[in-house]
């Protein structure tokens, strides 16, 4: 019998799902605050969690990553009183089921459910059936949330041909995911060939891509395959595609969709059998508004996306890559392992890594440079710069004024979606109380002057402590 989970301070809210969850033959729990929510996901195995935004003790979407980590990583369903593209943005890219503004309908909040839970239990179906499959993951280390998400769409992309787009910041390990997505693949035994876009020169990239046929230009004194008929029955991987030039971006277009091409100085085609996978750190939407990239190819390139996480966003991985990068470098340069402090792996954990894993990596490699003969690493061994900034992020203000510097009075500012939803709290409170005024607190009028549900409108006279009796 699935189990659900309200999570919701409204108690009026809390009895309405109850009753909706238990009417379809499923167990209710419900909790009024976010502490109470988030240990009785990790106390409780629960398939759907109904989750409010706002609770007395915090924002529902920063705890929706605690959630889906609890032990049964339930598919969660936020709501909110009133409807925020950046919530819903943020919601959906955390991992949300769905977002919905309350005033729902039952029949809208069913379906939801239900089609969470169907989701929910296909998905186990496919995790039983490929049990006994190991995901290969050489040089991926971690296990937090949102890694966890990227290695499932690795084994989901491993059923199929599809292409695969990847993106993600410089140095999130963009071509390790790539190298998964083929070693996990049935082409995994063939080639998988890489084409750095970034580096391809303008003169040859024809030539380089497709290939050549003796004599087809000055010193081609011999036939040339190019890279992607060497992907033939393998994995092509377009890293930084987004530096792939217009000229050719027409050419390569036909190339996905025909997997046939025209050697330069030849006068027939070449098949290739390859799969692509794709990746870049570039905002490819906005290069199609300015003309930089064809939206055709974009369409064609992402069939299926992995968005990398930041390292600075995944810090419970921190220590797990720590240990790994140093028993690799200690094996590569003949050292005995080495241990580290607390405080080594706090200060890695606070600063902001703005190279991602690519930095990590060299850090820990200069780290064990400068320390080869001693069996701890201290925070001292660190680089000078990563210190710097840890430190100056513990101090408020993150630096102290100059001696002489005159001191100006703080002005201490709220985040701006705070401010906004102060200022929109206080408009539609004085919206509903003129409402009620206009009305004559009858509530059939009411909900033709404002155009809102009778129970969405009793949820927010509610909200407000608003009389809604004449």
């Amino acid at each position: 019998m699935p189990n659900i989970l309200i999570i919701d301070d409204d108690d009026m809210m809390c009895t309405t799902l109850t009753t909706l969850v238990e009417r379809k033959g499923h167990t209710a729990h419900s909790c009024m605050t976010l502490q109470e929510g988030i240990a009785a996901a990790n106390s409780q195995d629960f398939d759907v969690v109904f989750l409010d935004v706002k609770m007395p003790d915090g924002n529902g979407l920063d705890a929706l990553p605690k959630i889906e980590a609890s032990p049964s990583s339930p598919e969660v369903i936020i709501m909110t009183g009133f409807g925020d593209a950046s919530g819903a943005e943020l919601a959906i890219k955390s991992g949300a089921w769905d977002y919905i503004e309350k005033g729902f309908s039952v029949k809208e909040i069913t379906l939801s459910l239900e089609r969470a839970l169907q989701y929910r239990q296909e998905k186990r179906e496919v995790l039983q059936a490929r049990k006994s499959a190991t995901l290969k993951r050489e040089g991926i280390i971690g296990s937090s949330v949102s890694l966890k998400g990227c290695l499932d769409m690795i084994a989901q992309s491993a059923e199929s041909d599809a292409n695969v787009f990847i993106t993600g910041e410089t140095g999130t390990g963009k071509e390790l995911f790539a190298r998964a997505v083929h070693e996990n693949s049935h082409r995994s035994k063939e080639n998988f060939v890489v084409v750095d876009c970034t580096s391809l020169p303008e003169t040859l990239v024809e030539s380089l891509l497709f290939g050549h046929e003796k004599g087809s230009f000055t010193g081609a004194d011999k036939a040339q395959d190019g890279l992607v008929r060497q992907a033939h029955k393998g994995t092509l991987f377009l890293d930084e595609v987004g530096e792939l030039p217009m000229s050719l971006q027409k050419a390569f277009l036909r190339v996905l969709q025909e997997h046939r091409f025209r050697p330069l100085g030849s006068n027939r085609e070449v098949e290739s059998d390859f799969r692509l996978v794709a990746a870049t750190n570039r905002d490819l939407d906005e290069m199609v508004k300015q003309g930089k990239f064809r939206s055709d190819l974009l369409f064609r390139l992402r069939s299926f996306i992995i968005e990398l996480p930041p390292l600075r966003e995944r810090r419970e991985d921190i220590k797990d890559l720590t240990r790994y990068h140093i028993d690799k470098f200690c094996a590569y340069y003949g050292l005995p392992s080495k241990g580290f402090s607390p405080e080594f792996i706090d200060t890695l954990c606070n600063y902001s890594w703005p190279g991602n894993v690519r930095e990590f990596v060299n850090t820990i490699d200069r780290v064990l440079a400068t320390a080869r003969f001693e069996q701890t690493l201290f925070p001292k061994h660190l680089p000078s710069h990563i210190r710097v900034q840890v430190a100056q992020s513990s101090l408020e203000g993150g630096s102290q004024p100059l001696p002489d510097a005159p001191q100006q009075p703080v002005q201490r500012l709220p985040k701006l979606q705070e401010f906004r939803d102060t200022v929109y709290a206080q408009a539609e409170q004085q919206y509903l109380t003129d409402l009620m005024e206009v009305s004559g607190k009858d509530i059939p009028e009411a909900c033709r002057i404002s155009g809102l549900s009778q129970s969405r409108l009793y949820a927010l006279l509610k909200k407000y402590a608003i009389n809604r009796n004449s």
